[in-house]
């Protein structure tokens, strides 16, 4: 029988581990009680591991790519989402950049500087 890996989560620092948890609760992920401090942060298809642990190198070179169907609502609600909210630093690209044919492209930087990548 071949090896499978039925899920696969990663593990997310966090500066402010409640600036953190408001700012992908306000994302729109569904956020629940981990093991060990932690929160499970989902939505859709996606899943990561948000911990009470900071280290600024790690923090600032962390990246997550998000497939959307909607890039431009994802946009547009990101933008709201850092704009209404006190998020720290979090900020977020002023425009979406076609690259490579017709695919369509924003980051957003969450309040401990890891990078979100939307890609429509």
């Amino acid at each position: 029988m071949p090896l499978t890996i039925k899920e696969l989560v990663t593990y997310v620092p966090s500066e402010d581990f409640g600036v953190s948890q408001r700012f992908y609760r306000g994302l729109g992920f569904e956020l629940t009680e981990g093991w060990g401090g932690t929160m499970d942060c989902r939505l859709g298809n996606a899943v990561f591991r948000l911990q009470n642990y900071y280290n600024k190198d790690w923090a600032e070179n962390f990246m997550m790519k998000f497939d959307v169907d909607d890039i431009e609502a994802w946009h547009a609600h990101s933008k709201e989402v850092i704009d209404t909210g006190n998020f720290g630093h979090a900020r977020y690209d002023k425009g979406i950049e076609l690259v490579g044919g017709d695919t369509k492209i924003f980051h957003v930087w969450d309040p401990c500087g890891i990078l979100l990548i939307f890609i429509g």
